[in-house]
């Protein structure tokens, strides 16, 4: 059985699937194609929390799939613009599980995940399938990737 690990940028998907499809994610029918067949080592979801009751109800249905969720404070500055991203969070997580499965599915569009993707097919021989809105997915990842899933609409929650 493949081994896998899985790690979602959830700010990422949110906004690049909410751009381009005007609707939401299904992270249970991505759980669903996902894993079928195989064994989860490890699965991530990274995302900000800002202490509001629906995000902590998605934060509940993502564990309740199987998902360990990761958060990270939202950060407000005085100019008005804000932060919180995950990917050096990310990283240091892929790296450290890279070695111990046969696959790692990284759920992102970043380009900046292009050299960790690189690195962890070079470095361990382990292959980066890569889930991402192609209108919105850095070429750079999407190269990088032995793999590159689109995400469409059966990855979709439908109106």
């Amino acid at each position: 059985m493949e081994k896998v690990a899985i790690f979602v940028d959830v700010q990422n998907i949110y906004y690049t699937v909410r751009d381009t499809y005007h609707c939401n994610f299904d992270y249970n029918a991505f759980w669903a194609e996902a894993t079928e067949g195989k064994q989860v080592v490890a699965a991530y979801a990274y995302a900000i929390h800002r202490g509001d009751e629906k995000q902590r109800q998605f934060q509940n249905i993502l564990r309740g799939i199987g998902f360990e969720v990761k958060l990270k404070p939202f950060i407000q500055r005085s100019d008005g613009s804000a932060k919180g991203d995950w990917d050096v969070g990310i990283t240091l997580d892929v790296i450290e599980h890279a070695n111990d499965v046969d696959r790692v599915i990284l759920l992102s569009g970043d380009g900046d995940f292009s050299l960790l993707v690189d690195k962890v097919q070079s470095k361990f021989h382990t292959p980066v399938e890569i889930y991402g809105v192609p209108e919105l997915t850095a070429s750079s990842l999407i190269n990088a990737a032995a793999f590159f899933r689109e995400i469409d609409h059966s990855l979709l929650l439908q109106r």
